[in-house]
């Protein structure tokens, strides 16, 4: 790995994708579709789902069973909570996160989508945009998700017409300028018969656009790492402490963003001690640079006290550093945020505590209006929040750094995860 080539790894290692869309728009009978065309579910799977299919009477393989796990979505025909599938490809390998639809699960999307680099938002071809388009699309810019793709679904019911396609991607394209997000795609697509799924349509010869899946094969996401800010947020120190590695202390963790090589001079936070990396270590063995996502373990040429929590940065580029934090919360729990409520805050690799000092707003999430009157935070709400912990925090804004730029916090007497913050 003497070549700096972060595009043939990071394409070819995995894309993480969300599905989302209002409810009945077709999400999970198109992860079915994309399994089922794409080869990627095993002869038990369909042979239970045709089953299935047969004993609810249907006409022909329902596909959307295979990724509605819970007896009471299979029920209602609909998500309730995210469902995560693999899969792969000769070019890629996938994590969907199928998302809900209704509002009252926002925080399943939230946390669906935290994660993606891309995020397929389904409209019904005879409804076009509705309230859970605009939400979606809100929740996703908001995450910062880098790709949109804007999925026309159910284009068998309006006969494959081109002018209905035209003009809701004309709507659609009107609403996403006011969106602040980097790529937007459009495709038309029949989920329930695979046309420009996996295969080409023959029904829509007017589209000369690609299929989803040579999209999602595709598009280039090596950029949507942050490659500039070396941060590395160290999990555990390994002492192996064996005959053969006696005096070994390696600082193991995953790259949350810059490309850090052998020899580069590097500072630990919060001690402020500088040294160089004296070698990155892999389970392969060693390699001359790491940049993310990659797990690695460090070796330093001095031997400064490092813990867990602790973050390993370049001297001339440094994180922020503070005690006062303002976020963007989406609340998780059924017990209301509290204002001067104390919280276990949770952060790359570091841990500590704070307390609710200010509920500046709420979030409409429906038209991202804030709402200043009513500072109670429910579950699936957003708000602004101020907060105060007992260390300071090394971290980039959310917008620069979606790893080191998120918090989550913790209920201490329950131990549940109560919110998912996102540094402003």
């Amino acid at each position: 790995m003497n070549d700096f080539n972060t595009s043939g790894y990071l394409d070819m290692e995995l894309l993480r994708f969300t599905t989302a869309g209002s409810v009945d728009d077709g999400k999970s009978t198109l992860i079915g579709r994309l399994l089922y065309d794409s080869k990627s579910i095993f002869d038990d799977q369909l042979e239970a789902v045709e089953k299935a299919s047969i004993g609810k009477g249907e006409e022909r393989v329902n596909l959307a069973l295979l990724t509605d796990g819970l007896r009471s979505e299979r029920e209602q025909g609909i998500t309730i909570d995210v469902a995560y599938r693999y899969f792969s490809t000769p070019k890629r390998k996938f994590i969907i996160a199928d998302t809900p639809g209704h509002i009252q699960y926002t925080r399943n999307m939230v946390t669906g989508a935290s994660t993606a680099n891309l995020a397929i938002i389904l409209v019904d071809a005879r409804k076009g945009i509705v309230e859970q388009t605009r939400r979606h699309s809100f929740i996703a810019t908001l995450l910062q998700i880098p790709h949109i793709v804007y999925c026309i679904n159910k284009m068998d019911l309006v006969d494959y017409d081109e002018q209905a396609f035209e003009d809701i991607k004309d709507e659609l394209t009107s609403f996403s300028t006011k969106l602040n997000v980097k790529d937007v795609r459009f495709l038309p697509i029949s989920a329930l018969h695979g046309d420009n799924v996996v295969e080409r349509s023959e029904q829509m010869d007017w589209y000369d656009g690609p299929t989803l899946m040579y999209l999602l094969e595709s598009i280039h996401i090596a950029s949507d790492q942050n490659m500039v800010d070396c941060r590395f947020p160290v999990q555990y120190v390994i002492r192996p402490q064996s005959n053969e590695y006696h005096d070994y202390r390696g600082y193991a963790g995953r790259v949350s963003g810059g490309v850090f090589k052998k020899g580069d001079e590097v500072m630990v936070l919060p001690s402020g001690f500088t040294s160089k990396i004296k070698s990155i270590d892999t389970l392969d063995g060693e390699i001359d640079l790491a940049f993310p996502p990659m797990s690695v373990c460090m070796t330093l040429e001095d031997e400064i006290d490092i813990s867990r929590g602790d973050m390993i940065v370049r001297e001339r580029n440094q994180p922020s550093s503070e005690q006062n934090l303002d976020l963007m919360v989406c609340w998780l729990n059924q017990k209301k945020l509290q204002l001067n409520g104390k919280y276990a805050i949770k952060h790359t690799s570091k841990s500590a505590r704070c307390i609710v000092k200010n509920i500046q707003y709420k979030l409409d999430i429906n038209t991202l209006h804030r709402i200043e009157d009513d500072k109670e935070v429910n579950m699936n709400d957003i708000a602004r929040i101020s907060i105060r912990t007992t260390e300071p925090i090394f971290f980039d804004k959310y917008s620069r750094n979606r790893s080191t730029g998120s918090v989550i916090l913790i209920d201490e007497s329950t131990n549940e995860t109560v919110g998912a913050g996102m540094l402003i």
